[in-house]
């Protein structure tokens, strides 16, 4: 197994993963609590919602967790990844209780403890994506070790 060491930009990427997807959907409670209940079928009230201030904030928290992640995956597997996300789910319990006033029953917080310690478990395993080199797009390069010798045989 494989272990690599990440720089500081890439801890800041998985905080970022981590953080804005448990802000914005808080955010996004939030703001849904002071609004009617919305339907499908008027599709005008639902509009109206995105345009709010507590939503629109809640969605563009979620774009950055978006942009966040896919930075993320493109040098970490998603095994490495998601459970950075997980993390998460202690942070909405933390944010739905003394930021949004909802009470959480200690069933739900047995839930989030056992979430974090399996998330715990999978995050031991390798971590990193092994990208294969590319291939030389020129016909000049040098064979590897492991390749034959090709030889042109000219015939006339």
């Amino acid at each position: 197994m494989v272990h690599h060491s990440l720089s500081p930009r890439q801890y800041l990427i998985l905080g970022l993963v981590a953080i804005s997807a448990p802000l914005g959907d808080s955010c996004l409670s939030r703001g849904m609590a002071a609004m009617p209940a919305i339907t499908l079928a008027h599709p005008a009230s639902l509009i109206a919602a995105v345009f709010t201030p507590w939503i629109a904030l809640g969605i563009v928290l979620l774009i950055g967790f978006f942009a966040s992640y896919l930075t993320a995956l493109s040098w970490a597997d998603l095994t490495f990844v998601l459970p950075a996300t997980a993390f998460g789910y202690v942070i909405i319990e933390l944010l739905a209780r003394y930021w949004l006033q909802e009470s959480i029953s200690l069933e739900r917080w047995a839930g989030v403890l056992l979430i974090t310690l399996g998330v715990g478990f999978v995050a031991q395993g390798p971590s990193f994506t092994q990208h294969p080199a590319p291939e030389a797009a020129s016909v000049d390069r040098e064979p590897l070790e492991s390749e034959p010798i090709k030889t042109k045989v000219e015939t006339r």
